[in-house]
């Protein structure tokens, strides 16, 4: 059947406003419900143990000293500490058997016969069902005899240091302030193990799982897990036949004519432009070298290779694990982020051969305020991990604290300015084709994926340190996973199109309906897919169903999205010699493969609720994000930077060794580093998880195992690739700025410009 463009827009247009009805009502609906915090947490004798305002400022002591990227707070975070939430928990429960063991018996709980030791458990267990919706929320005696305990740990822990854990000393400022972290931490093992009123189960649907606090999956966990499979198999089979059912002409060299870079001219804009790609390669190296130590670190917790010590530097003091990680995941971002940006603004010349009037001095002042922000943000959280800032500034110059949006709320203002800059920037440049097609076109596209993306990354200011850590996390996800399921898939699809129209493989009628096509099926499934985020973190039960149902149908789009890669690998193996842009096409290539295998076949194992139970929070999840992040969206900024290069450089100079070299160096590196090392660590932890409770599969012991341990080095070889491939990149990158071709101020349009803007294409 042929459904026309406008239909697809019409529909496409239906699908977005229902998305933002259903995630809007659903936010209204979570504040509704979300975890109560008690006035106070009291003892049987009534003493006061914790009080709002001691959890409260508990979340902001995990917040402004990076603790989120140590550790995790409800399942989400960093993976090298424990989950605080289920090491909470697990301490409760331990400290309580303690106590019975002793008041009963006189003795060690350890010391028990198996008979008194099931005794003790029962009494334990006993204590910990009960629901919690008051303002005041009272222990037994066990339990606030645990609450201290617990307080003290953490006290050792994470104010006075613990090498073996990879926590220098002063993590946390004063013992106080980690007392209150204790407060946090315990609260949130509270609303794990107490019933929500009017259910079976507790706020986070009784994860982590625990049998002694009575926490193991629900009946809801499993048939929705079911449903899931049932919906996957009947989504794939419809999303396949619409696919094939509408008329959508694959790529094809033939009969049309594939522009030489020799005739294409390069603007001042556009040679502007190409000043993003070494910024963001030398960005690529820090993070490569970053993730190698956070690597290492799994193996050797406080030390590197003994050169601190020979050195005379505590290594784990100056640069531990949370700022490190900080940075890897930030700089990750910001690479990807910039190449695109500079795609961006590349790309319009290229498809009108217009210059705007001071474009290029426009592009240099964006490039420079991007620069501002980033060192003054990452200068910022290393100041404010180390607790240089006072009062509210923490949160506002300093270390916000949450994953991916770590940097002050200050610079995420100065980043989202950055974005809108970028907007209309683009927009000056595409005017000409702006105005010839109509709302659905590919330069329209372009921008309403560039403005989804700065418009999720509202979200993030949507928060403060006083907001319920589960109303926080709600919101974070907005910002992380919907850029990744929904604007950043929207992104690379309108990226593509258009790339493979300036390459000559599509004409641009047939790209706008595949764009589309596609951008339906993701923003179908993607937006409302962010919810299986919201099983364990204590938002109501409402979001398992959502959750389970749209991110299980997320595999569809990604299905078809690799079917248009392989459409496309065709038409690439079809063509001759003349094609100029096999370096760039591989990379689009590699990106919707990556696309696949990361987000989809990794992505979609891990959220069936049964499964996600057990395994959220572990190396799966790892594996699963670096295929995701640097195999899809990696992958296409990378070949966006080298088919900037292949137009910029001098034709006659250039040369794609170098960058074939780091191509598969990268390919092999990832595939080495997910397989043979973070797929085979995570499976060990989901058996740990299930045989012996979740906080044993996040603990020090579990990752101390020897053949843990020997995976973790067994990432070497692929590290290394990964590290080699970057640094020949960013080597041939700066090479190339002095290969660049002259610019052309008065260039009329080009063989690519002139066939976008012809009237038969239209």
């Amino acid at each position: 059947m042929d459904v026309t463009r406008s239909t697809l827009a019409k529909i496409l247009a239906v699908v977005f406003v229902l998305n933002l009805v259903v995630m809007g009502a659903g936010a209204a609906y979570s504040y509704q419900h979300q975890p109560p915090i008690p006035d106070e947490i009291v003892g049987p004798d009534g003493d006061v143990l914790a009080t709002h305002e001691s959890i409260q400022d508990g979340k902001a002591v995990f917040q402004s000293n990076g603790l989120m990227n140590h550790g995790s707070i409800l399942g989400n975070g960093a993976y090298f500490g424990e989950d605080y939430t289920a090491d909470a928990l697990e301490l409760k429960t331990q400290f309580m058997q303690e106590y019975y063991a002793d008041e009963r018996y006189g003795e060690a709980y350890g010391d028990l016969s198996a008979e008194r030791q099931a005794g003790v458990d029962s009494l334990v267990t006993a204590d910990l069902d009960r629901t919690m919706s008051g303002e005041t929320a009272e222990y037994t005696a066990a339990e606030a005899y645990a609450h201290e305990q617990v307080r003290e740990v953490y006290v050792e822990r994470y104010h006075e240091g613990d090498a073996e854990r990879g926590v220098p000393e002063g993590m946390v400022g004063s013992a106080e302030d980690a007392r209150k972290f204790a407060d946090f931490a315990m609260w949130t093992a509270l609303v794990s193990h107490a019933e929500r009123p009017g259910t079976d189960h507790s706020y986070t649907n009784d994860w982590p799982y625990n049998p002694l606090a009575g926490n193991e999956p629900t009946g809801g966990t499993m048939v929705w897990s079911t449903i899931a499979m049932v919906l996957l198999i009947g989504g794939a089979g419809l999303g396949v036949w619409l696919y094939n059912s509408i008329d959508l002409p694959e790529p094809s060299t033939e009969g049309i004519e594939v522009p030489n870079p020799r005739d294409v001219d390069l603007l001042p804009s556009q040679r502007a432009a190409t000043r993003f790609i070494p910024i963001a390669a030398l960005l690529f190296v820090g993070q490569v070298l970053l993730g190698a130590l956070l690597a290492h670190y799994y193996v050797e917790r406080h030390a590197f290779f003994g050169i601190g010590e020979a050195l005379g530097i505590d290594v784990i003091q100056w640069l531990p694990f949370a700022i490190t990680k900080t940075y890897h995941l930030d700089l990750g971002i910001l690479w990807i982020a910039t190449m695109w940006i500079g795609a961006g603004l590349f790309l319009p010349g290229l498809l009108t051969g217009h210059e705007p009037d001071h474009q290029e001095s426009a592009i240099n002042g964006l490039l420079g305020t991007l620069l501002v922000v980033v060192v003054g943000g990452f200068v910022g959280i290393y100041l404010g991990s180390k607790g240089f800032f006072d009062g509210q500034l923490w949160w506002l110059l300093g270390n916000e604290g949450l994953e991916y949006v770590e940097v002050g709320r200050v610079w995420q203002i100065g980043l989202l300015l950055g974005f809108a800059i970028w907007a209309f920037l683009a927009y000056r440049g595409l005017r000409p084709l702006l105005d010839r097609e109509q709302r659905f076109g590919l330069a329209h596209m372009i921008l309403y994926a560039g403005g989804s993306i700065g418009l999720l990354f509202v979200a993030g200011m949507l928060y403060t340190p006083d907001t319920n850590i589960v109303m926080t996390e709600f919101w974070r996800w907005w910002v992380v996973h919907m850029w990744v399921e929904g604007a950043f898939e929207f992104f690379i699809v309108a990226i593509v199109g258009i790339t493979l129209v300036s390459m000559g493989l599509l004409r641009k009628r047939s790209a706008e309906k595949a764009v589309a096509l596609q951008v339906l099926f993701v923003m179908g499934s993607g937006v409302i897919g962010v919810s299986h985020h919201y099983w364990w973190i204590g938002q109501p039960d409402v979001w398992i169903p959502f959750g389970s149902v749209f991110s299980t149908l997320e595999l569809v789009p990604l299905i078809l999205i690799l079917f248009e890669a392989l459409g496309q690998y065709r038409a690439l193996s079809a063509s001759d010699e003349t094609f100029h842009y096999k370096l760039p096409f591989a990379f689009i290539i590699a990106s919707g493969v990556w696309n696949f295998v990361g987000a989809g076949v990794l992505g979609f194992f891990i959220n069936l609720p049964l499964l996600n139970y057990y395994e959220h929070g572990t190396y799966l999840t790892v594996a699963h994000a670096h295929a995701a992040m640097f195999g899809a969206f990696g992958f296409l900024a990378l070949g966006m930077a080298t088919y900037m290069l292949r137009l910029s450089v001098d034709p006659e100079k250039w040369s794609g060794k170098r960058l074939w070299w780091a191509f598969w160096l990268w390919n092999a590196g990832l595939a080495v580093m997910v397989g043979v090392s973070l797929l085979p660590v995570g499976f060990l932890q989901l058996e740990a998880a299930f045989t012996q409770g979740y906080a044993y599969a996040r603990s020090l012991a579990f990752y101390n195992r020897d053949l843990v341990q020997w995976l973790f080095w067994a990432r070497f070889p692929g590290d290394t690739m990964l590290i080699l491939g970057t640094l020949v990149f960013a080597y041939d990158v700066v090479r190339k700025r002095f290969l660049l071709r002259d610019v052309e101020e008065d260039a009329s349009a080009g063989p690519v410009a002139s066939r976008v803007l012809s009237d038969d294409d239209d």
